[in-house]
């Protein structure tokens, strides 16, 4: 794998993370439990989505097959995709989507701020604004695990069953392989393993506020960033490719 393949695949994932996590939020859009959980839901997504956008215009100028920003999120198939595991879990009721939500978050932050220092100028500018954002995220969604773990009795074991059920898919967030071993030698990826220590402390301290037990270490699922996915994705994809694909030539 050269420089550019392993750039291209590098910033599949980056995009893909935050377009299927945030098409997976605007599900709850009209379902969410409260008006202003809808809308923060809806302004986290539109985040996240802006955010795709960068990254995936990025990839298909380094690709150079004329790909844009649109053919890449609406015309590759369910294994063309890098997403984590992770982001395309169903959203469950709100404690799993906020505990999905955090896991992500408390990773994705130290991710951004650790991209922002990167030697590639185009990730860099990308990096740097989607941290401001990602900040928040995390922010938002830690106060939620404190408020239901550290909430009623009925609340304290449903968000205790969701850490425990998503758990062994926060292992892929710093699975290294070839795309970072081959970007990290030019200073391009991040150190995964510096992300995830920040990661540890951040979600230990915020799990102990919410009166919650930390999950035991095991097996970890793996493969989303290879493409190899659960069905789940396939859901998320005929919902959100089904009108580009029906309609090649429709124009916002």
């Amino acid at each position: 794998m050269n420089r550019q393949q392993a750039l291209f695949e590098y910033l599949l994932r980056l995009g893909d993370n935050a377009l299927i996590l945030g098409q997976r939020l605007t599900e709850w859009i009209g379902h969410a439990p409260a008006l202003e959980e809808e809308m923060g839901s809806a302004n986290i997504a539109l985040d996240l989505i802006g955010q795709a956008r960068g990254w995936l215009a990025y990839a298909g100028t380094v690709e150079g097959a004329g790909r844009d920003e649109d053919d890449l999120a609406f015309q590759r198939d369910v294994m063309n995709f890098r997403n984590v595991l992770l982001v395309e879990q169903p959203n469950g009721h709100y404690g799993d989507t906020i505990a999905r939500q955090y896991l992500f978050d408390a990773f994705h932050y130290p991710l951004l701020t650790a991209l922002s220092a990167c030697t590639d100028q185009s990730i860099a500018g990308i990096a740097a604004k989607a941290s401001k954002e990602a900040a928040y995220h995390r922010r938002r969604s830690a106060e939620w695990v404190i408020r239901l773990g550290d909430g009623t009795a009925e609340s304290h074991a449903k968000l205790q069953q969701s850490f425990d059920t998503l758990w062994p898919y926060t292992g892929e967030l710093f699975a290294l392989d070839e795309v970072d071993h081959t970007l990290r030698r030019t200073g391009v990826a991040a150190d995964l393993t510096a992300v995830r220590r920040e990661w540890h402390e951040h979600v230990t301290r915020t799990l102990a506020g919410a009166t919650l037990v930390p999950p035991q270490e095991g097996w970890m699922q793996s493969g989303g960033k290879q493409g190899r996915h659960s069905e789940q994705l396939g859901y998320v994809l005929a919902e959100m490719q089904f009108l580009p694909r029906a309609y090649r030539d429709a124009r916002w």
